[in-house]
């Protein structure tokens, strides 16, 4: 990984900012990713991020923080937040902005216990692939303290792959239609392709009954979007 989003995240903070990322999908074209957006505050957000930090509670794990707006704000409600992503830059970045405690890190390898896990801006999407949830979900359940929580929000692309009739022309021997290749470019220069994953509310709630999780729909966005809730 070339950290061309924690590159990016850099210029804005440090007033170089020029341009913004460049984002596509192996069944989406270009797309501008305003950098702005990445720092946005609590009244900027989405509903349902703002659900999500207000029902956060105890000590929190803030997963891919990105610029740390989400962490900031839980910050000023006197939580105890810990904020890890797996880019240096944006770490960097959270750090620059006044995140306490933000650490470079894949979650796979965090050991410590929460009340709240946060995965936020599509959080599912670290799974990666269909074949990878089980063991992230089993993972987040290992970090919960008695009573604790796994707050994510993901998106049923199936829209999609809708035509013009209303039909759907998704290839029934393929892989899972939320499992999507992703590209991002900054600046002329072009990341490494990773794997994003997008999980419609039924099948997470089927993949968290496996592994000993109870999975809650607490609020649907407007555009197929949803929050989950997921306990012991």
């Amino acid at each position: 990984m070339k950290d061309l989003f924690g590159k990016a995240l850099l210029d804005y903070q440090n007033g170089n900012y020029t341009e913004d990322i460049i984002t596509s999908t192996s069944i989406s074209d270009d797309d501008l990713l305003p950098i702005s957006y990445l720092f946005r505050s609590f009244s900027e957000m989405p509903k349902i991020e703002q659900k999500a930090l207000k029902l956060s509670k105890g000590q929190v794990l803030d997963v891919g923080c990105g610029t740390g707006s989400h962490s900031l704000y839980l910050q000023e409600n006197r939580l105890n937040v810990k904020a890890i992503d797996i880019s240096k830059g944006a770490i960097e970045v959270a750090q620059k902005r006044g995140v306490m405690n933000a650490e470079v890190l894949n979650v796979l390898e965090e050991k410590s216990k929460f009340d709240t896990i946060l995965l936020l801006m599509n959080g599912t999407g670290i799974f990666q692939e269909i074949s990878q949830v089980a063991k992230y979900l089993t993972h987040l359940k290992s970090l919960l303290k008695p009573n604790g929580q796994i707050l994510l929000d993901s998106s049923d692309i199936k829209y999609m792959y809708e035509d013009e009739d209303g039909g759907f022309w998704m290839d029934a021997h393929s892989n899972y239609y939320g499992e999507l290749d992703y590209f991002l470019s900054y600046k002329g220069k072009k990341e490494v392709p990773m794997k994003w994953l997008y999980l419609d509310f039924d099948t997470l709630k089927l993949a968290c009954e496996t592994v000993g999780l109870h999975c809650g729909l607490i609020l649907e966005g407007e555009h197929f979007d949803y929050l989950a809730r997921l306990t012991v």
